[in-house]
């Protein structure tokens, strides 16, 4: 470090004393063996927490309960957890530091597993669930029918093994997990008409208004045709529209409510809530996917989500649920090409949108959020979109959205978009999830190893939603051999569940769902 040369950072010294082989220095907390680094608040030194925890175990160690059954721990081959406890403070080697943070780690794991399986032997015999018969020729055989394109096997299979929950006596409680684009919304919708056909009501709750009323302009053109009312629930309605609302659906005139969170405030009441199908359902809490539940009596529950988990980890996150996935995208989707190419090729990419653009397509411009704050996000993102329309788009028109925006504001740009108005729509991550654009064919994404395997996979999504062929580049500016493996996972398959097993294995599972979802172990 200085001119040159290595040097010892923050050295911690020991005084020995007498000979350095003697009984005493060897069997000392700190010299000669692993020693343990905890974190430490002002004025409290490392040996003082060293020498508290080793006495402690020495004085209790015995007292401590295994709660493992030991055939589970001959099964795995498993530690005890005494010997655990005390290797993982003073191991005796790097090996026996491995073992007994493995026999940690398990028992965290099968305790989370366990719990989740009590909770899902008390749903089953606690309540009951309401039988729904599907008629011949009734709305759910009538909405197939009128759909413009056939079902695809993973649709079919999906909604087969939702039936049978349907019509078996315990309340449905499942997970339907389908890629990116896969068709998960037609089975939800399956499943709504089912109930409804059995004279009850439905409901789906989604994350963001803008997925609310993407579902809503769907559910609005599948429904209409069949008859049936439906209505939409969002925080920026006005109070007579919401009164309005309110009281069609408790007088069941509204055969399906969309919405928000604004569907568990107090005074939306349902006349007969029959199934809830909540979409993107990592972004709610267990508390509020139960305070929708509690509205109707034990309505049949779908869970959705489109961000593919390792099914190994799925058990542990999702374990209360039974779980479907939908593994095939539906009929004339031609796969997204992903092109992987570092900041000095960054004129491939611009060419690639104006050629885009020249055929009437729309184009994606993606940066990441900067240190997790939205206001330099915004900046940045901002000179971008303003270095776009004047030296590299100047005859295109360009729009922009960011997390610092009104909703509201949000809301109009992305319509604008929508509607064709915008060539290149400049962004964060705001548009990860339920942005549905069919004419938007290319998406860069700057700084491309900034994000998670996962979430590029979530963002390249909202590309490749017609039957045009679309484009995904990734750009980094990174010269690390590591993340140019890394992210060229994304050009070698386009399916999320092959995605995400990789990004486990690479990143572990501290984030693999995005900012959103902490507090996995």
């Amino acid at each position: 470090s200085f001119s040159g040369r290595f040097m010892i950072d923050k050295p911690q010294a020991t005084v020995v004393s007498g000979d350095f082989d003697s009984e005493e220095s060897t069997n000392s907390l700190h010299l000669a063996r692993l020693v343990p680094v905890y974190p430490l608040t002002e004025n409290l030194n490392v040996k003082v927490v060293r020498r508290a925890i080793y006495n402690a175990l020495e004085t209790y160690s015995e007292q401590i309960p295994d709660l493992l059954p030991p055939y589970v721990i001959q099964k795995h081959k498993l530690m005890d957890k005494v010997s655990a406890l005390r290797q993982i403070h003073f191991p005796d080697s790097q090996q026996s530091l491995e073992e007994a943070r493995r026999r940690l780690v398990f028992e965290e794991l099968f305790m989370i597993q366990l719990k989740l399986g009590l909770m899902r032997q008390q749903n089953k015999t606690a309540s009951e669930g309401l039988p729904l018969n599907i008629k011949k020729d009734g709305l759910v055989d009538r909405f197939v029918k009128s759909l413009p394109f056939e079902l695809t096997k993973g649709q079919n299979d999906a909604f087969n093994e939702i039936l049978a929950d349907l019509n078996s006596p315990e309340p449905m409680q499942r997970l339907l997990q389908g890629d990116v684009g896969s068709g998960k919304t037609v089975v939800a919708c399956m499943t709504l008409l089912a109930a409804i056909e059995n004279g009850y009501q439905g409901a789906l709750m989604a994350p963001t208004e803008i997925l609310a009323e993407q579902h809503y302009r769907n559910f609005v053109n599948w429904l209409t045709p069949l008859g049936l009312s439906v209505g939409l629930f969002v925080g920026k309605h006005g109070a007579k529209i919401r009164r309005e609302l309110e009281q069609n659906l408790k007088n069941g005139q509204i055969n399906l409510a969309i919405g928000t969170h604004a569907l568990i405030q107090e005074n939306v009441e349902f006349c007969n809530l029959g199934a809830v199908v909540i979409d993107e359902q990592h972004r709610f809490g267990v508390k509020q996917r139960s305070e929708l539940r509690n509205k109707g009596l034990n309505p049949e529950m779908l869970t959705m989500t489109a961000t593919p988990i390792p099914r190994t980890l799925a058990l542990t996150v999702h374990g209360d649920l039974d779980i479907t996935i939908i593994d095939e995208l539906p009929k004339g989707r031609k796969p997204i090409k992903t092109a992987l190419i570092g900041a000095r090729d960054r004129k491939k990419a611009y060419d690639l949108i104006r050629k885009e653009v020249e055929l009437g397509h729309q184009a994606y411009v993606v940066f990441p959020l900067i240190e997790e704050s939205e206001s330099l996000s915004a900046k940045a993102a901002t000179q971008e979109a303003e270095k776009l329309q004047t030296s590299i788009f100047p005859d295109l028109s360009i729009g922009l959205v960011h997390g610092k925006l009104a909703p509201a504001e949000k809301d109009r740009i992305m319509d604008e978009f929508r509607a064709g108005k915008y060539h290149i729509l400049v962004s964060t991550t705001v548009i990860e999830v339920g942005v549905d654009v069919p004419n938007a064919t290319v998406m860069i994404i700057e700084n491309a190893e900034r994000f998670g395997l996962s979430q590029l996979h979530q963002l390249r999504g909202r590309v490749g939603r017609s039957d045009k062929q679309s484009y995904c580049v990734l750009i980094t500016e990174s010269n690390s051999q590591e993340t140019k493996e890394r992210l060229s996972v994304m050009t070698q398959t386009n399916n999320g569940f092959v995605i995400a097993e990789r990004d486990l294995q690479l990143r572990g599972p501290g984030e693999f769902m995005g900012t959103r979802q902490s507090g996995l172990p």
